[in-house]
């Protein structure tokens, strides 16, 4: 058989990949959690899981009203009178 060249990026190093923790968030995974990666201008603003919760609710609700108050009537529009 032939030997497999390494096929990693020259950008990358192997070095970098020594700080990963095999199943780190297994136990949130199987709780049906989502694990969601932030930019990191956003993790400074939002410096915990709870503070990122709290937004996204608020969001929500946000959003739910907005489309409440722009929501078109139900009621039957008029038939313009011709000219």
């Amino acid at each position: 058989m032939k030997k497999v060249e390494d096929e990693m990026r020259a950008e990358y190093k192997r070095s970098d990949f020594a700080k990963l923790e095999r199943g780190k968030f297994y136990k949130e995974v199987v709780k049906g959690t989502a694990v969601v990666l932030l930019d990191p201008a956003l993790a400074k603003a939002f410096p915990s899981s709870e503070a990122v919760n709290e937004a996204l609710r608020g969001l929500l609700t946000l959003a739910a009203s907005a489309t409440r108050i722009t929501a078109r009537s139900k009621r039957t529009a008029r038939k313009r009178a011709a000219v």
